[in-house]
């Protein structure tokens, strides 16, 4: 979840393409503190609200996700929340929006959007259909500005996210280095996985889930078959001196994908 330390591809395809196998199964590794189930079957598309829909064609991963370039009205709300502002690494040309289905922790199937660099849309939309596939929940999926981009509410709301330009005074790595403001980072299951904060040496967003041995709907641990869905395409988990099971990234600083 946190940025803490100091220190795939494709041309626009027009149709579905539909994965043939499913794979197996950070915030960021050592950096110093800024203080300051059955495969799916059905092929339908849910369609992203009208007002949002690009004139360009997404390009259609699979039946479970799609990914388009931001469009105007959603990219005005992120830079009026100030989840993008200048001096941010990459704007509204580097990052895609992915509309992802997946089932809620009472085995519903719902929608999301999650907002992340362009050059690693192809592994969130892969590792996003493992899950759908076998079932793994999410509790909740929008974008950091549905928030106003403000990182303790994401949290408390146990919201799974992407991209954020977080805002000054919020913890974070400088900001052009950090996965979270490349948009090449996510934290899934925030309550569940929770993130321990070195200052004031607590659990955020809660203790509830507190520990290496926490268990339960969401839970993301060592041996979680999520992390190897993460590793196989060269992202990390868990590697930093505390404890934050939400957060996978590509390395720090921020490395590109492909």
């Amino acid at each position: 979840m946190t940025t803490l330390r100091n220190p795939r591809f494709f041309v626009a395809v027009v149709g579905l393409v539909m994965l043939t196998s499913v794979g197996t199964v950070a915030c960021t590794q050592g950096q110093s503190i800024d203080t300051s189930v059955a495969p799916a079957t059905s092929t339908s598309v849910i369609p992203a609200p009208a007002s949002e829909v690009p004139r360009s064609m997404p390009t259609q991963i699979d039946p479970i996700v799609v990914v388009r370039k931001v469009p105007r009205e959603q990219w005005k709300r992120i830079v009026r929340t100030g989840t993008w502002r200048p001096g941010c690494p990459v704007g509204r040309k580097e990052l895609r929006r992915l509309e992802v289905s997946y089932f809620d922790f009472d085995g519903r199937a719902q929608q999301g959007v999650l907002v992340a660099h362009r050059d690693s849309a192809k592994d969130l939309a892969e590792i996003f259909t493992w899950m759908y596939q076998t079932k793994f929940p999410i509790a909740r999926m929008q974008p950091a500005e549905k928030f106003g981009g403000d990182l303790q509410a994401i949290l408390a709301a146990n919201n799974t996210s992407a991209f954020n330009c977080r805002q000054p005074g919020q913890i974070n790595a400088p900001v052009t280095l950090s996965p979270h403001a490349n948009g090449r980072s996510i934290d899934v299951n925030p309550v569940q996985n929770p993130w321990k904060d070195p200052r004031c040496d607590c659990w955020m967003p809660s203790k509830e889930f507190k520990g290496s041995l926490a268990e339960g709907t969401g839970v993301i641990r060592r041996g979680s078959p999520v992390i190897q869905q993460f590793i196989d395409r060269g992202w990390v988990w868990q590697n930093i001196k505390v404890a934050d099971y939400m957060h996978f990234d590509t390395g720090y600083p921020s490395a590109p994908r492909g």
